[in-house]
């Protein structure tokens, strides 16, 4: 079992703290009945110690990039705030030029698409200091369940999404979160340079996986074009 978080890309949510709700049940729940344990992996894992202590380095960290970030979202406010107004208030007089409406809206259109590219690029350090420590708690994540539902015979493990109803003895979110915080009591914030989210790194694998079958596929094909060529014609 593999539970990967999506690495936060979003400008909003890339310096932003995950508020997963923290349904962590009191020890005395652990016990969890009929081998059954319920798991809410985003709460567990926003609540784990490396998680949490990341989320609060971070700000410091990437404090230049951040503040880079506000700053920029402001001035982009501040250019966009005029033009809006101005296409509202055009759009209410009588007879308004439609055509002239649609080209403002483009232009706020396209103020606000190239910036929203151009805090991903400034936040893109940000975000990838969130994938980097995701990725390592992920890796641990299936043995600290594992090893919770050990240690409270549990044989079947479910989340939250595919039960409709389960009272507090079935809640292993505590269990799993002392396991994860034993296993990872805290992340490496900053990625090693050149570093790629896993989703990346799978990806790019199975481009070049394809491209050399392709490549092989080509140098068979010529070898067998050769061979043919080279053959005797019969009769002669």
């Amino acid at each position: 079992m593999k539970h990967r978080l999506k690495p936060a890309l979003a400008i909003g949510l890339a310096f932003a703290s995950l508020t997963a709700p923290a349904v962590l049940a009191p020890a005395a729940a652990q016990n969890a009945a009929r081998g059954i344990g319920v798991v809410n992996i985003p709460a567990v894992i926003a609540n784990s110690n490396a998680y949490r202590t990341a989320q609060q380095q971070r700000q410091t960290t990437y404090q230049a990039q951040i503040e880079q970030a506000n700053q920029r979202r402001q001035a982009i406010s501040q250019q966009l705030q005029p033009l809006v107004q101005q296409l509202q208030t055009a759009s209410q007089q009588p007879n308004a030029n439609q055509q002239a409406l649609q080209q403002q809206a483009m232009q706020i259109q396209q103020i606000e698409e190239a910036g929203q590219r151009e805090l991903q690029q400034i936040l893109q350090p940000v975000a990838l200091s969130q994938a980097y420590v995701e990725e390592q708690i992920n890796d641990q994540l299936e043995a600290a369940i594992q090893a919770a539902a050990a240690s409270q015979n549990i044989t079947i493990v479910l989340t939250p999404e595919g039960v409709v109803y389960a009272d507090a003895a079935h809640n292993l979110n505590q269990a799993v979160l002392a396991e994860l915080n034993t296993r990872i009591p805290s992340a490496q914030l900053v990625p090693p340079a050149g570093w790629l989210p896993r989703s990346v790194r799978e990806q790019q694998a199975q481009q070049a996986a394809q491209a050399g079958q392709a490549s092989q596929a080509a140098q068979q094909g010529a070898a067998a074009a050769t061979t043919t060529q080279q053959q005797p014609v019969a009769g002669r």
